[in-house]
């Protein structure tokens, strides 16, 4: 059996431009991606890496530090329970956060170690790929409505080889301008990140379904209200997607009986890792919605979502911000090109994180 003997949270911070003033994120302006490595050790000499939701890295930092850390070094490395019994020996620390972004991280990284060891890629050891190539949807930031620079970026992601986009825009206005641009065919997305209230959900996305929208994304604060948000989708008639914000599977099956979701966004990074993420694909496809993963991030935890995708049994697209990053993790080996990026092949995730990255970026 190969033992856990180290786990090093690694905090980087990568400067971006959109092209645009810096969009608000959290409160505060954003001029940077903010990324969690975790770096996991074993007595096999093998390395595997994961990756915790980064904008929060300040509290998951410690958390590995006070708590994951003691109680995964000895564990085994091919124990699937290991992160289940974390989150429950931490659940007083809440059901989502920190904890449980500490746990997709490592979980992430031992599916990696599982890989190499094996001498298999991740999304064999998930029972096969079933495509070897996924398409990329150009997810755009937020550009505050200012309709020049929704026109100007939506035709920079057409021009770079996208032919799939999401927005981040909260008028009707600014979807239309880039529909406009798009032409009738091009599918597009939008995230208004739980903007509003159940009641002026219904005409504000009435309003935006002129533009035809492939979906609405978390249309509704808090984004748990699964009842308003089935009403809305009945209303409107259009397809809503929902879940980068839930606590595990359990609050997508509930979503589902409620029939208020059509396209299911766990995220690799904050869910508790590939596991849960592959559990709640699979369990949410067999009901009949799709599971296409949030994963608006650039380090292991994309790779994660690259396997998951390759193996689950719909085909959807992965999310891949549009930005230019100071430095592109993994540009080497995982590159998009033409709107599409070829799933790694080697063992693992097929890619480990550029050391020169992290010389250059750890915060």
């Amino acid at each position: 059996m190969t033992k856990i003997t180290g786990i090093e949270p690694i905090p980087v911070r990568i400067p971006f431009d959109h092209w645009a003033p810096p969009p608000m994120h959290a409160g505060k302006p954003r001029t940077a991606i903010d990324t969690l490595l975790v770096r996991v050790t074993t007595d096999a000499g093998v390395v595997g890496w994961g990756e915790a939701y980064g904008p929060m890295w300040q509290a998951t930092v410690p958390t590995y530090e006070n708590w994951i850390a003691p109680l995964s070094i000895g564990q085994d490395v091919d124990d699937l329970e290991l992160t289940t019994r974390l989150e429950r020996t931490l659940h007083n620390f809440g059901r989502a956060g920190p904890s449980l972004h500490a746990i997709s991280g490592l979980d992430i990284a031992l599916w990696d170690i599982r890989g190499k060891l094996a001498g298999a890629s991740v999304s064999t050891l998930l029972g096969g790929r079933r495509r070897d190539r996924i398409e990329v949807y150009a997810s755009l930031l937020h550009y505050d409505g200012v309709l020049d620079n929704v026109r100007r970026v939506t035709a920079r992601a057409l021009q770079a080889g996208y032919r799939k986009i999401k927005l981040h825009e909260r008028t009707a206005a600014a979807v239309a301008a880039a529909r406009e641009i798009m032409g009738p065919d091009i599918p597009m997305m939008v995230d208004v990140n739980c903007a509003w209230s159940p009641d002026e959900a219904i005409a504000a996305v009435t309003a935006m379904a002129a533009s035809r929208l492939t979906w609405i994304e978390e249309p509704i604060w808090p984004p748990e209200d699964v009842a308003s948000l089935a009403v809305l989708r009945r209303a409107t008639g259009l397809a809503t997607a929902i879940g980068e914000n839930a606590t595990g599977a359990l609050d997508f099956r509930k979503m589902i009986a409620a029939n208020a979701v059509d396209y299911v966004q766990p995220s690799a990074v904050k869910i508790g890792g590939l596991t849960t993420l592959w559990r709640i694909c699979t369990e949410a496809e067999a009901a009949g919605a799709t599971c296409a993963p949030h994963s608006p991030y650039f380090g292991p935890g994309y790779l994660a979502t690259l396997h998951v995708l390759a193996a689950k049994p719909r085909e959807s697209a992965i999310e891949r911000f549009y930005c230019d990053l100071g430095m592109v993790p993994f540009e080497r080996t995982v590159r998009v090109e033409d709107g599409v990026i070829a799933v790694p092949d080697g063992p693992g995730l097929g890619a480990d994180p550029e050391p020169e990255l992290i010389e250059r970026y750890r915060v």
